[in-house]
């Protein structure tokens, strides 16, 4: 009897460790619209970060306080919460910073989350601010002079088809904290990337955000879309 409660069980936490998503997602609702965002496990101290203030709510009622078309939306100053209109936002913090963790697989293709940072020399992010990358696609002529004049070093091939063909801000690459992609509702960052702006880059009309992580389930059922798709993407390239 105490074998057959034994492998019951190991039977059931296996269970239980099997249906846990591979990723965790954090999903943004605003008046234009909603995204959800795959926090990448490569970038953990980020990753952990961002869910620890998701789930304590620190970023509802905060603003997209700067927006730059064909470059980034940026969010996460507490300060943004109840500003007044055309105060400058983008100084506030949770006073501490967090490690910079980049990886060369990790780039700034259209639709990354980003880690915002000052210009402190160990290229530490900020421990709340954000940016969405919209970003614009770029010719091989374009990232060959981004490559010697700003970047100082060689973009690999995968990389540049993407920033060819879906584009993004290669410039950022290696100096910001990249940790999670836009993998649900990517219009979302078109939207809010061509709203009019003041002189600061802060958006007229305030757009507010409430952001929150999704479920177990939800990500399991997210993961299971994701996987078809792509199951299917691969099966038309085929063809």
């Amino acid at each position: 009897m105490k074998h057959i409660l034994t492998l019951l069980l190991a039977l059931s936490l296996t269970s239980v460790f099997a249906a846990r998503p591979k990723h965790q997602y954090v999903k943004i609702k605003t008046d234009q619209g909603e995204c959800i965002i795959m926090l990448y496990n490569e970038t953990p101290l980020h990753r952990d970060n961002l869910i620890k203030l998701v789930r304590s709510g620190f970023y509802n009622g905060t603003l997209f306080h700067r927006v730059i078309s064909a470059f980034m939306i940026q969010g996460g100053d507490p300060d943004s919460k109840n500003a007044a209109p055309k105060i400058e936002l983008g100084n506030g913090d949770v006073g501490y910073t967090i490690p910079a963790e980049f990886r060369d697989s990790l780039f700034h293709k259209k639709g990354v989350l980003g880690a915002a940072r000052d210009d402190n020399p160990k290229m530490a992010s900020s421990g709340c601010q954000f940016y969405i990358v919209q970003g614009k696609k770029f010719t091989d002529a374009q990232l060959d002079t981004l490559e010697k004049k700003r970047m100082h070093f060689k973009i690999p091939q995968w990389q540049r088809d993407i920033y060819k063909n879906i584009g993004g801000s290669p410039h950022l690459d290696r100096k910001y904290t990249v940790y999670g992609e836009v993998v649900r509702g990517l219009p979302l960052v078109d939207s809010v990337a061509i709203v009019k702006t003041d002189a600061n880059n802060r958006p007229l009309a305030d757009i507010k955000m409430t952001v929150t992580l999704l479920k177990r389930r939800e990500a399991r059922k997210l993961e299971k879309q994701l996987r078809k798709e792509e199951e299917q993407d691969s099966t038309a390239l085929q063809q």
